[in-house]
Parts: structure tokens; sequence; C-alpha cells
């Protein structure tokens, strides 16, 4: 990416990958970690942070010397969440699961071939796993709303991602080997709700659930995550069973079949 000239179509792509990138966190990302994670010179990403900021899509906190997101992405966010009202659909949901389980919900939704975490709901559990919050992205098959997702995408689908696993997964390839996640999908197709045993962070455990589209494709997914102790195999069953009921209203609420 460094030798390519910053300019056009290129040029959009660059920003909407800061824009991620410094999305993925509230507190934003220091100047070296977005060098690092875009693959771009520094002068070229200062320029693009520096040029964002005027617009008021990101802000420098000169605290902590972090971007973050500005003012400009809440007006735009509040404009499209008007046509994507998934937050009155999904928000009911979340509170239940938080209420009947005490664990943390949380409402995902696939973007290519990732998930970006969009909405959560703290439970009344008062040890809890800090892995997931808004704006959090994973590969899909990495931790329980992606697999919830990729599992029931079609079989196609998932070797051409399988067949380059290392290079999809990145830095979660290690813990979640080709077996392994080959396994974790054929178990949540079985029982209809995946469960990630503490693959991201050793004793953070989630499950999962997909969401349907009209289509009837896995569009989204609703998690729960906490504790290693609160997700015994004596529990799992109940949690899974709640999940798939709180999917199951969801995807009908969002017209699928």
């Amino acid at each position: 990416m460094n030798q390519m000239p910053v300019q056009g179509a290129q040029v959009v792509s660059r920003i909407a990958a800061l824009l991620r990138i410094v999305g993925r966190k509230p507190e934003g990302s220091p100047l070296v970690e977005l060098v690092r994670e875009s693959g771009l010179t520094r002068p070229t990403v200062h320029r693009l942070l520096t040029s964002l900021a005027a617009e008021g899509l990101l802000d420098h906190d000169a605290r902590t010397g972090n971007w973050v997101l500005g003012p400009e992405v809440l007006l735009l966010g509040s404009v499209a969440s008007a046509r994507f009202p998934l937050e009155d659909v999904a928000r009911p949901s979340l509170r239940r699961l938080a209420e009947e389980t005490g664990e943390s919900s949380f409402f995902s939704i696939r973007r290519g071939l990732e998930t970006v975490c969009l909405l959560r709901e703290e439970g009344s559990f008062p040890v809890r796993s800090f892995v997931l919050h808004e704006g959090v992205r994973f590969p899909l098959g990495v931790a329980s709303a992606g697999t919830a997702i990729m599992a029931f995408l079609p079989e196609g689908e998932q070797e051409q991602i399988l067949a380059h696993w290392a290079d999809h997964a990145g830095r979660f390839a290690d813990v979640h080997t080709q077996t392994v996640v080959r396994a974790n999908l054929k178990r949540t197709r079985e029982t209809g709700y995946s469960v990630n045993p503490g693959l991201v962070l050793e004793g953070s455990w989630g499950m999962g659930a997909a969401v349907f589209d009209q289509a009837g494709r896995p569009a989204w997914a609703l998690s729960l995550t906490g504790i290693e102790p609160r997700f015994r195999p004596e529990r799992q069953e109940f949690l899974g069973r709640l999940l798939m009921e709180e999917a199951h209203r969801i995807s009908l609420q969002l017209g699928a079949p």
C-alpha cells in the first residue's frame, strides 16, 4: 500500500480503514497503532487523520494522544439509525437476556468477513468479561457471534474462508486453529447455538445464536459473555435456548422466512 499514490478511490478506502480502526475502541487509537494496523506510512496516516479532524469525523485527544471518533460521526449515525432501526428491534431482546441470565448481552452485525458489535446490555452478575463492546470487530468464525453466523453460511462460503484461514483469522489463528473452528462450526449447526470456550481471552466464555435476514441468511447474532464458571455444560443448554428464542424473535421482526 505504501507505494501507491494517495488519490481517488484509494483515498476513500484508506479513510474508511482508518475510521474502522479508530472505531474499534471508545478510547480510540494512537498514531503508532493506526500506522501499524493500516499498513500506510506515518506521513500518509497523519495527513489523512488531520483532514478527517478538520471535517469533524475524528478528534485528537490531547490528554491521551489518541485519535477518537468525532461529532460528525454521531450525526451521521443518528441519521442512519432511522433507516436501520436495529436498536428498536434488538434492544428488548438484549434486556431480556441480561435480566434472565445475569450475563452481559450483545448484538453484532456481519460486515463482509467480520462481525462488528453494535449493541450491548450489561448483566447483573458482578464479575464480568470485558472482551466485547460496541465497535469491536472479529473475523468470522472467531468468538461466539462470528461462529454462530459462519456456521449457517452455505458450505461453499465456509470453505472459501477456511481455505485461507491463517490470513483470515490473523492474530487469532494460533488458538482458533482450523481444526478447532471446524469442530465449533459443526457443533453450532447441531445445537443451534455457538460456544466460545475462552479462545479469545482465557477464562472469558461466550455463546451466540444467529439472526437471519429476509433471504434466510445469517446477518446478525445475539451473544452472551461472562466468566467460565457461568458457562458450565449444565447451564449451556438453558443459555442456548434463551439465545435461540430471542434470535428467532428478532429474525421474524426483520422479515426472515
